[in-house]
């Protein structure tokens, strides 16, 4: 059974003529007639009399015609709602972040992205790099912003570098550090805040004492970015984090460290084996596009910078959507 042929046959049943119902369908009236047969043998009934000229619905014909007209109409509700995905007034993008991230630059590209696109659906997974790039592998995230390089043990994806980022040691502003840098040598014995396990920030901040050739010491382990902070604004220790965490924070003092220092690449990153909806790509351009003018206006936070190749690929990127699709 085929849509055409039921919409042949309601046509039929409410013009009660095969002329007019192929005339209304544009079809030749014997192509409109060999499909009305063909449904009947395959729903083993007659669907029309057609006694004397006058073509009537049969019983079985009667039972037919108003789950038809539901078919038909149930049909075009899918088209409508397909329609309207493809025109990205509907859908969802599935975003993974790291906690940073998500209290940081994120959540103004997000914003902006909603006004443009309101009928997106939104929802954000907060973890670490790791947990993210086993929830894309999963297919339970369209998108995710990661910090690299990747392990070796990840799955192949597609990473595109977007920013750049200093590390900084948080400490209290009433603290006064009067220092310019301070070198990883220096937190030696310091009562450290530490990050939970999974943490990509704890795993650079141990690797970079440990190559400094000591130990941490933990005043307090095992927080949130939120909770991290609050730490140190509490005096509990001082703590190595992303830049672009402190905007914001009068409460904190973030003090570079002494070249080389440390920094961080971010990353959007999507699985090799599956094309991005049109909302996720619609999402990157959203991001991308907003990155560029922040720093164009200098508005990105101190530390952090546009990876080069990316403030060149925006503006086609967002010409490139669709009128309709921008909202």
């Amino acid at each position: 059974m085929q849509l055409q042929q039921l919409a042949y046959f309601v046509a039929v049943a409410e013009t009660r003529h095969f002329t007019q119902a192929a005339e209304r369908m544009r079809v030749a009236q014997p192509s409109l007639s060999k499909q009305i047969k063909a449904l009947e043998t395959e729903l083993g009934a007659p669907l029309f009399s057609r006694a004397r000229g006058n073509v009537t619905l049969t019983p079985a014909g009667e039972s037919l015609l108003p789950l038809a007209r539901r078919m038909l109409a149930d049909a075009d509700t899918a088209r409508q709602e397909v329609a309207e995905l493809a025109g990205l007034r509907r859908g969802r993008v599935r975003l993974g972040a790291t906690p940073s991230l998500c209290a940081g630059l994120l959540a103004d590209a997000l914003a902006r992205f909603h006004r443009e696109y309101p009928g997106i659906e939104l929802l954000v997974e907060e973890g670490g790099s790791r947990d993210l790039v086993r929830a894309l592998a999963r297919g339970q995230l369209d998108l995710s912003v990661i910090i690299m390089p990747l392990q070796s043990d990840d799955p192949a994806l597609v990473t595109e570098e977007i920013l750049r980022e200093n590390l900084v040691v948080a400490s209290p502003s009433h603290a006064r550090v009067r220092r310019q840098y301070l070198r990883i040598e220096d937190l030696r014995g310091r009562p450290m805040v530490m990050f939970r396990r999974g943490y990509d920030l704890r795993e650079a901040t141990l690797a970079a004492c440990r190559q400094a050739g000591f130990e941490p010491r933990f005043a307090v382990e095992g927080g949130e970015m939120d909770a991290v902070l609050r730490f140190v604004e509490a005096g509990l220790g001082v703590a190595v984090v992303p830049s672009m965490v402190l905007d914001g924070r009068p409460g904190l003092t973030g003090i570079p460290l002494a070249p080389p220092g440390l920094r961080r690449t971010i990353a959007l990153a999507h699985r090799k084996d599956v094309e991005p909806t049109r909302a996720a790509q619609a999402f990157r351009a959203t991001l991308l596009f907003f990155l560029a003018e922040a720093e164009h206006g200098g508005e990105l936070p101190q530390g952090v910078e546009l990876i080069r190749g990316v403030r060149d690929s925006t503006r086609p990127a967002r010409d490139a959507a669709p009128a309709a699709d921008r909202g």
